[in-house]
């Protein structure tokens, strides 16, 4: 094998590697202990959903603001960057109902 071909191969794995931990931590993280309310939580309450990250979590109480709250959890579709897919994540962990407001954080 050629330096050129090496090099090459051995940048595939270490991206290979690379990539496969973030997939690996991304779906370690723990699910809230309760159903999360989206029309009380915080950023921070947000960001413990499966797929919902700081910038997301911030999109999220914006609209929020801006539209009076969410009336059902599908209206998360109206939110920039959530999509009929991703919604599937944290869908079974939000709630727009009272009694169920916090998520037990273990931070």
């Amino acid at each position: 094998m050629t330096f050129h071909r090496i090099a090459t191969v051995g940048l595939a794995v270490v991206l290979a590697v690379a990539g496969s931990l973030g997939v690996a931590r991304a779906e370690n993280k723990t699910v809230p202990a309760a159903k999360v309310n989206v029309n009380t939580a915080t950023v921070q309450q947000l960001e413990e959903l499966p797929g919902v990250g700081p910038a997301l979590a911030a999109r999220i109480v914006e609209y929020r603001q801006k539209s009076g709250g969410f009336k059902s959890t599908q209206e998360l579709l109206n939110v920039k960057g959530i999509g009929e897919k991703s919604l599937q994540k944290p869908q079974p962990h939000v709630t727009v109902g009272e009694g169920t407001a916090r998520a037990a954080s273990a931070r």
